[in-house]
């Protein structure tokens, strides 16, 4: 049985703050300031600049890995436990790369952030479906996801002294810093209902009795996570290709990033407004247009418009997949099945950067830039032939009915 079996009377947004969303945007402050030092000290152990970026994914791979082990963690201890075990991870991962005399204890550390992410962020998750009204979850879970990209948005730049005195390491304290402050601010959480740990099923038994959700909603998933995490692997290539300078390239990825957090809050009224069919298909011909004509510009204005449509649909996206997996889960399995839900949008955020670097190793960066903006725009098919309409009152058109 789930950790939220129960729900609770529904919480006003405004009571989550303090509990949920400073605590969020703390936690994305340290990791936006880690995020870019992670292959500097990689290099500064004397990886080469290919297996800097290999052991910088291994973070994606932890959350993979981690992804169907948290929604038994969440359904066996609760949301807060489940923070605290999260917590321990990401506490345990920084200290081993701040401290790393090598690229296998650096290797190490960064799975056990991965890991620690997939925790704390299906704990979240969970936490906030059993206790925010239903016609308020579009909303709830885009400033959820808001409050960490302006945390991420926010970390570099707060970081920047840091890393100016200490090296690297600097922004890897900071993270160690805003995480445990983090935790601490979240303990305040109502706990909700623990089931009884002998009714969970294993994950083969999750998997197969939601087969047909996850594969269907689940490709707009993989889509989605995709799209997210390949912006940063093509663009900086692409701006690099065209001779624009680094300084310049991150004034784009910074104009891009104010845009997806001001897009936060208005992406989840519209989700629940008009439902996640009309806002994924949105962001989905957003994304997959900035791809296509990505390959076409050849300055820093052209290259900054598609930049800022990439942005855009970014911010589009906000709390899309949170809000669909949480409508879609089973009142009585939804820890466990949020922790399938998450994989299919993290091995799309794993696979994505790893096929735009093989692409444009074989074929050329153009090629990988159509190759997203086909993938993506069959994942537009997807969410416009899957993703619900809008809902009415609290009800929404059930998942599973639609997918049968």
């Amino acid at each position: 049985m789930s950790a939220v079996t129960v729900d609770t009377e529904p919480l006003r947004l405004r009571s989550l703050v303090w509990p949920v969303f400073v605590p969020m945007t703390l936690y994305g402050t340290g990791a936006g300031a880690a995020a870019p030092m992670y292959a500097w000290r990689a290099l500064d152990l004397g990886a080469s600049a290919g297996t800097a970026g290999l052991i910088v994914a291994l973070g994606g791979l932890g959350m993979v890995l981690a992804d169907l082990p948290a929604g038994r963690i969440v359904a066996r201890i609760g949301e807060r436990a489940a923070i605290g075990v999260g917590s321990v991870l990401g506490t345990v991962g920084v200290l081993a790369a701040i401290f790393a005399p090598n690229l296998g204890v650096l290797a190490v550390g960064l799975l056990l952030n991965g890991a620690a992410g997939a925790v704390w962020g299906l704990a979240r998750q969970t936490y906030l479906v059993s206790v925010v009204a239903p016609e308020q979850r579009g909303r709830a879970m885009s400033a959820l996801a808001g409050s960490h990209r302006l945390g991420f948005f926010c970390g570099p730049f707060l970081g920047a002294a840091l890393v100016h005195g200490m090296g690297p390491v600097g922004a890897l304290w900071l993270q160690l810093v805003t995480t445990l402050a983090a935790a601490a601010a979240m303990v305040a959480i109502r706990s909700n209902e623990i089931g009884d740990p002998s009714l969970l099923r294993p994950v083969h038994t999750v998997l197969s009795e939601n087969r047909r959700v996850l594969g269907t909603l689940g490709l707009a998933s993989v889509a989605v996570g995709a799209a997210r995490a390949s912006r940063t692997a093509l663009l900086p290539l692409w701006a690099a290709h065209l001779g624009i300078a680094p300084a310049t390239t991150s004034v784009l990825f910074g104009l891009a990033g104010a845009v997806d957090v001001l897009m936060s809050y208005p992406a989840g009224v519209w989700l629940d407004r008009v439902g996640s069919r009309v806002t994924g298909t949105a962001c989905g011909i957003c994304f997959a247009l900035g791809y296509a004509v990505l390959p076409f510009t050849d300055s820093v204005l052209t290259m900054g418009a598609a930049t800022m449509l990439l942005g855009l649909a970014n911010g589009l996206s906000n709390g899309l997949i949170m809000t669909v997996g949480a409508y879609a889960a089973p009142p009585d399995r939804r820890a466990e099945f949020l922790g399938a839900w998450r994989l299919t949008h993290d091995v799309g955020a794993f696979a994505g950067p790893v096929a735009v670097g093989l692409v444009g190793a074989l074929a050329g960066l153009a090629a990988a830039g159509g190759l997203m903006a086909f993938g993506v725009g069959l994942g537009a098919l997807a969410m416009y032939r899957w993703f619900p309409g809008r809902s009415v009152g609290p009800h929404v058109v059930p998942k599973r009915d639609r997918v049968a």
